[in-house]
């Protein structure tokens, strides 16, 4: 509807709305918060937790509804049909961008119980949405260093510990388990240093996986595989708040997810490491040459454009 003001005016409404939306149910959120902190039983977090989440998909829902408002984007979107919005699943996507979530949230919000991400400790300080995060129980969880690990391989099980603590609250009530498998946004930096062998892939990380499914992975329904392509590239926070982003092409499928996977040592077992990274590989494969196809469309169309 305000796609005829100039992008830097539709960025300024655009998050003046996203802030007052935010303070707005966070408010809420808190106090509801502090009830389940003073009362921290298994009886009142069955009562307290869906009422959190509904807070959460309210705000979701009001920032599609800005999204709507400020933004011209295109979105080619497939797969979203196959969806039950009961039930717990593992969602796993590519991550090139901030306005992932934004996508993630915007497209699967009430056809799948709200997402809840691993995130990193860091983020706990993000003013007020990081308090949001702790309230809705997102586990943040402590990123060490590879000569950190060699040194200290005890540093290993605080993140094992901080999966299995948040999978316990997740198994109360139904809910989609969030994560980025590249575990950091995509650059052609990070790809050229890693030697990544996909084309618009980092290398996936198996273990928050593999921690996932064997601590809840009996609850799930089905893995959701989540593929985001900007065709036009991945945008910034501010030029998607502009509304520069002119289209989203996302591609959604629900895969069975393997019994071993749920009972399986993925530490202790070489085996079985080697077999759950084999399939997170060829996962993998087949979402990067599925990009290659979507891009190659895109191209295409344009090609046939009259100039």
């Amino acid at each position: 509807m305000l796609g005829f003001l100039p992008p830097n005016a539709r960025g300024v409404i655009a998050l003046l709305l996203l802030v007052i939306n935010t303070l707005f149910w966070c408010a809420l959120l808190f106090a509801l918060s502090l009830v389940k902190l003073v009362l921290p039983f298994k009886a009142v977090r069955l009562r307290i937790d869906p009422a959190l989440n509904t807070i959460a998909t309210c705000w979701i829902a009001c920032n599609s509804g800005w999204m709507w408002l400020t933004q011209r984007t295109r979105w080619d979107v497939q797969g979203l049909d196959d969806l039950r919005y009961r039930g717990w699943y593992l969602v796993n996507c590519n991550h090139q961008s901030w306005v992932d979530i934004f996508v993630l949230q915007h497209l699967l919000n009430r056809r799948i119980p709200l997402l809840k991400f691993f995130l990193k400790q860091q983020l706990i300080w993000v003013p007020v949405i990081g308090l949001a995060w702790w309230a809705l129980d997102f586990p943040f969880m402590r990123r060490h260093s590879a000569a950190a690990l060699q040194k200290h391989p005890e540093l290993r099980q605080q993140d094992r510990e901080t999966t299995r603590r948040a999978c316990e609250k997740f198994a109360l009530v139904p809910t989609s388990v969030m994560n980025f498998a590249e575990g950091t946004r995509f650059t052609k930096t990070k790809h050229q240093a890693q030697a990544s062998p996909y084309r618009h892939l980092l290398k996936p990380k198996a273990g928050a996986l593999a921690l996932a499914l064997n601590a809840m992975g009996e609850k799930f329904h089905s893995l959701v595989d989540v593929t985001i392509v900007y065709p036009c590239g991945a945008p910034s926070f501010w030029g998607f708040l502009c509304g520069r982003t002119a289209q989203v092409t996302v591609r959604v499928q629900r895969l069975p997810i393997e019994p071993e996977f749920c009972t399986g040592d993925y530490d202790q077992d070489a085996a079985f490491r080697t077999r759950f990274q084999d399939w997170l590989a060829r996962l993998w494969s087949d979402k990067d040459r599925q990009i290659d196809t979507l891009l190659a469309g895109r191209a295409a169309s344009a090609a046939d454009r009259p100039g």
